[in-house]
Parts: C-alpha cells; structure tokens; sequence
C-alpha cells in the first residue's frame, strides 16, 4: 500500500475486481449492524445487497430460522385483526353518522396506499426480477386490483344496507368459499385440524352474529335490504376467489422471495382500485353529493374527514396483514384470521362503546379462539415437513427449520 493512502479510506476490491461500494462491517452504525444480525446472518451468510447497494433488510422467506418465521406470522396476523376490526367500526360509524356515499367509501378502502411507501423505503430488498415480462405482471396487477375495487364496492352495499349481525353472518360464509377455492386452485392440503378449523370458526363468526342484538337498519326497505344480501354474499364469494388468485400470482407469475414484494403488490393494486373507485365515483354522480354529506355528518366536517382517512389507514394495515398472510402461509390461512376477526369483533365493539360482552358472544369468542389455535397447532405439528407456501414456484415448500 503506497503511503500517502490512508488505510480507513481503502475501499477492498470484490471478488470480481470492482470495488466494493459498501462500507466494512466494522464501520456500520450500530443500528445497521444490529438489523443485519437480526434479519440477515445466518450460517455465516453475508447481507444481500438491495437495488440501490444497500444492504437488504428482507431477507428470502425461506432463509428466514423458525422463530422469525413466526415472529412474521403472528405480526400479520396482528395487523390483519387490528385492521380490519378498526376498519369496519369506523365505515359502520361513517354510515351511522350521516354518510351514504358507497363510492366514497370504496375510496376509503383503497386511498391509504401512500403510508406504505414508509416500510417500502426503510426496507430495501434484494433484486429479483420476476420470471414472467412486466407486462404480464401490470396484467395481473390490473386484475387484482379491478376485483378488490369491486369486491370493496360490494362490502360497502352490504354495510350500508345491512345491520351488524346480518352482515358478519353472511361473511362468515367466505371462510367455505375459501376453502373450496384453495383446494382447486392452490392445492391446498386440508387435515383434521384444519377442517376442524374452519368448521369452529364459521360457527364462532355466525353464533357472534346472530347474538348481535341490532335491528334492521332504520329508512331500508326490502329492496334495499335484498340487494345487501345479495352483494354482501358475492362480496365473500369474490374475497374468497381473490385470496386465492393472489396466490397463484405469487406461485405463477410474481415468484419472488422476499416480503417487499408484499408491499409492491399491495401498493400496485391499491392504486388500480383506487382509480377505479374515482372513477365511479363521478359517473355515478355520487360526487354532487359530497358537500351536502360533509356538512350533514352528525358530527361534524372534521369528523367526517377524519373517520374516512383513519378507515383507509386502517385497511391498509389489514390489507398488507391479509396479503402478507397470502405470503408467507397460504390464502386458507389468511382467510381463516379474517373470519376469526369477526369473532373477535364483539370484544371491539365493547371496547369502542364501553358495552358487555353477553355469555353468548363470549363463547363464540371462545370458539373463535379454538379454531384459530387449531390452524395453528397444525403448523407447529407439521414442523420442517412439507407443507404449502405461495411465495415459491410450486406447491409446496420446505418449513423453516
């Protein structure tokens, strides 16, 4: 080494001859060094580094060791059932409030895709194209995005025309399209466990239902009524298939490895929905009306802005715990937590509304426990055996060890 080179600035050369643009280990922040140790080392494997020659905070999904695995389950799982249950309280206070925009409230199901450019950025992953042309990608990405625009117009009929209790009853049934559409399309296994599972918490989700003291909805006639039911039960028919074919996408088509692709996904489609969603808006004439509802909101304008900005925050954060779920375990499973949040949504609504929770509904609660601890007590069972994963190319996947 000449001697006028200072030895802290000497950048080591890589493998390839081309220096490296990454600094030694030894000068990385601690926080640096103590993500890399978390997510990254194993085996004595290095950091992956990202599109931008950072190293990559999200490391494949199979490289991940058992306990981050579940670390990874169980926080979807809590975004999914915080999301979710915090997204329907608030549309369920929008339309008690004063508001019946249903357009604005599909709106509100898609427009908070911006928060997710926050962990989008702050965890860069590696790079992984996918081995099908970006145009089959945007392709898939469209779909998906029209069905979620249409499925969440058709959830917003069934909450605005519907009561609490008729409302979770029939979306208790997604959980049995889910079931047949995974075992068609995604080849999912089912085990006793898991048909217990879902038996226990169809039943958890329409006893909470049918417990629920609400009447019909005050100013609904039958028509009106009618046409709830019928859109809320193709709203569950559509979850159910749209489950399902996010995880054919990321069998067939996406096939990365990382969870960021969680993130693109969900960011892509949510501004497909979303425009989708303007544009009903002002073809049906639903736009005219916006004033009028501000002002009339019962609790006032600010509260009216408020209530939809948090609902679309809150389903986003339901909506990545829902694709994550899709991810990392399989569109079965993610259903199943969805189901289990409406068993859990009388513990919500005594929480929001300082109420009781009736013997009743706390058994279904209890039943909604049971089944849930059954689907899981299946993959503490299965281990490193086979088992499904929808973020490889096949079927099936090997259970981190």
């Amino acid at each position: 080494m000449p001697d006028d080179e200072d030895p802290k600035e000497a950048v080591p050369p890589a493998k390839d001859g081309v220096r490296s643009i990454l600094p030694p280990i030894t000068e990385l922040k601690h926080w640096q060094r103590w993500r890399s140790r978390l997510f990254l080392e194993r085996d004595n494997e290095g950091p992956k580094v990202g599109n931008d020659g950072v190293p990559s905070s999200l490391p494949p999904i199979n490289k991940l060791k058992r306990w981050q695995w579940w670390c990874l389950v169980f926080l979807n799982i809590g975004s999914l059932l915080i999301g979710q249950g915090s997204a329907v309280l608030l549309l369920r206070f929008y339309y008690d409030q004063g508001g019946h925009s249903k357009w604005m409230a599909t709106l509100a199901q898609n427009a908070g895709f911006p928060i997710l450019f926050i962990p989008f950025i702050l965890f860069p992953s590696i790079k992984e194209p996918s081995s099908e042309s970006p145009k089959i990608v945007w392709l898939v990405s469209f779909g998906l995005g029209a069905l979620i625009a249409s499925d969440n117009l058709l959830y917003s009929v069934g909450l605005a025309y519907l009561s609490h209790s008729t409302y979770s009853l029939i979306c208790a049934t997604q959980l049995a399209f889910s079931a047949v559409f995974s075992f068609f399309m995604n080849s999912q296994r089912f085990t006793i466990l898991i048909f217990n599972s879902i038996v226990v918490l169809s039943l958890s989700a329409s006893l909470a239902a049918v417990s629920d003291n609400s009447t019909k909805r005050p100013g609904i006639n039958r028509t009106k009524y009618s046409l709830g039911v019928v859109s809320t039960l193709a709203a569950s028919v559509f979850y159910a298939l749209l489950l399902s074919l996010t995880q054919l996408s990321f069998q067939k088509v996406i096939k990365k490895e990382t969870f960021s692709v969680v993130f693109e996904l969900q960011i892509c489609t949510s501004i497909i929905a979303s425009c989708l969603s303007i544009v009903g808006l002002f073809v049906s004439g639903e736009w005219r009306i916006m004033r009028v509802e501000i002002f009339s909101f019962h609790d006032g304008s600010l509260a009216y802005v408020m209530t939809l900005i948090w609902a679309a925050v809150a389903w986003q954060v339901c909506s990545v715990g829902v694709v994550g779920l899709i991810f990392v375990v399989s569109s079965l499973f993610a259903n199943a937590i969805s189901t289990f949040s409406l068993s859990l949504m009388p513990l919500a609504i005594a929480i929001a509304y300082d109420r009781t929770v009736s013997s009743t509904k706390t058994i279904a609660i209890l039943m909604g426990l049971w089944g849930f601890w059954t689907y899981v007590y299946q993959y503490i069972l299965d281990g490193p055996q086979v088992k499904n994963k929808p973020h490889h190319g096949k079927n099936s996947s090997s259970f981190p060890v």
